[in-house]
């Protein structure tokens, strides 16, 4: 395990910089401007009594850019290196968390703010693309089945960060200062932290030899392959590289499908846990939904993260893929009991502490299997594309939710989304699965 974790080759420079420290930071980098636009706004929103309709659709619609993100993927894999492109995104990323900050004070704060939150969207998705490429390119196939637990676990512990750290500031500072400071803080907070990784990445991060400049916008080459129609031929190829890859259509079914329930259930878990139980939510604070999350739901992901990705290094994706199906699906069932009962809050803990555990082990394989089919000299952009067609999965769900919910009530429709899980995990009979383990 030590050689997994700390291994490392000498790069472009001749520093040897050790995998164990700088990947846990990239994909934390990677996971906050995904919270924060997609997770974190749906919580602002209902604090400002935004309807759960209005909630849904249009936080929904701000996935478009890791959608389409697969339509410049090539330019990002054909242009500068991963490394310039990430530390370009992150330094744009801190400036733009400042912006929203200030649009809080806008009149028509609403659409000002989601303007915002869809630029950052753009940046976030670009900046996703040249991390997984960095990723890939910068240490052994052996270490990526190791390493994907981590770096899914940091890229949660991002989120656990805006669901739990910052819920609970703003909490704090909404008790003393009102709503509006509140979150012109966390925003502040966030363009800080961000600054500061950009920092560290700018230093740590190693130059992988694999990480070659093939080209510059500015200066094309005259040669076909470095040219522009060389490029168009190049960026059709790399389409066609996926979308004609053997049982393409169980592929895309599984990755649409199989995560449709928990989509439906996690844009909509915030607003049950905040909202009144007049209106049938739990009735939480912020700051006490952002203690469970930032503390039980903490360890609960650590523990389910590199327990996933231990397991599915050792035994194989083939082996694991339906034990860890069940264990991200079937949490759904403790928003139901949540619904109904109304229990004291250490029981919501423990559900969302289960919830969190399965989470960090379904989510494992599902990572995983995309990376098995991105392979190849392309790789960068056929995960770009795998996870844009993830993206669209996410969305759909997501844009309809809040009007499922307010149409069937909280409790029916935790069941709805629960039973919504079952087609996704048929689809698993269906996909090529390997034990890789390289």
């Amino acid at each position: 395990m030590n050689s997994l974790l700390f291994a490392a080759e000498s790069d472009t420079k001749g520093e040897k910089r050790t995998p164990a420290v700088y990947i846990p930071t990239i994909y934390f980098a990677e996971g906050l401007p995904y919270v924060l636009v997609n997770i974190v706004s749906v919580a602002f929103y209902t604090k400002l009594g935004i309807p759960d309709s209005l909630i849904g659709l249009y936080t929904s619609l701000l996935m478009w850019p890791w959608i389409i993100k697969m339509f410049w993927g090539p330019v990002v894999d054909k242009y500068y290196t991963k490394r310039t492109w990430l530390l370009f995104m992150q330094i744009t990323c801190a400036a733009l968390f400042v912006f929203i900050a200030a649009g809080l004070n806008a009149d028509s704060f609403f659409y000002s703010t989601l303007i915002l939150f869809g630029i950052i969207a753009f940046v976030s998705a670009t900046h996703d693309i040249s991390i997984d490429g960095f990723y890939m390119l910068s240490i052994t196939q052996k270490q990526q089945a190791f390493f994907v637990g981590i770096r899914n676990l940091f890229y949660r512990f991002a989120m656990i960060f805006g669901t739990g750290a910052l819920y609970n500031i703003v909490g704090k500072i909404e008790a003393n200062y009102g709503i509006e400071y509140s979150w012109i803080s966390a925003f502040l907070i966030c363009a800080v932290l961000f600054a500061v990784l950009t920092m560290f990445h700018c230093w740590y991060l190693p130059y992988p030899a694999a990480d070659i400049q093939r080209n510059t916008f500015s200066t094309p080459s005259d040669d076909d392959k470095e040219s522009y129609a060389g490029f168009i031929k190049y960026y059709v190829s790399v389409f066609k590289q996926f979308f004609l890859q053997k049982k393409i259509i169980p592929i895309l079914a599984f990755i649409l499908l199989f995560r449709f329930g928990e989509a439906l259930l996690v844009k909509m878990s915030q607003p049950f846990l905040i909202r009144s139980m007049e209106e049938g939510g739990l009735g939480l604070s912020i700051g006490v939904v952002g203690d469970i999350y930032g503390f039980i739901g903490l360890i609960s992901l650590m523990i389910g993260g590199i327990l996933g990705g231990w397991a599915i290094a050792k035994f194989g994706l083939r082996k694991c893929i339906w034990p860890m199906a069940l264990a991200l699906n079937l949490p759904n069932l403790l928003y139901v009991y949540l619904a109904y009962v109304k229990p004291p809050l250490t029981q919501v803990a423990a559900a969302i502490a289960i919830e969190q555990f399965g989470y960090g082990v379904g989510f494992s394989a599902f990572m995983m299997f995309l990376i098995h089919i991105s392979k190849g000299e392309n790789k960068t952009s056929l995960y770009a594309i795998a996870t844009g067609v993830m993206a669209l999965g996410l969305m759909i769900p997501g844009m309809i939710s809040g009007f499922i919910r307010e149409w069937l009530g909280y409790q029916n429709f935790f069941i709805f989304a629960t039973l919504l899980t079952i087609p996704g995990m048929i689809t698993i009979f269906f996909i090529p699965l390997e034990d890789d383990k390289h």
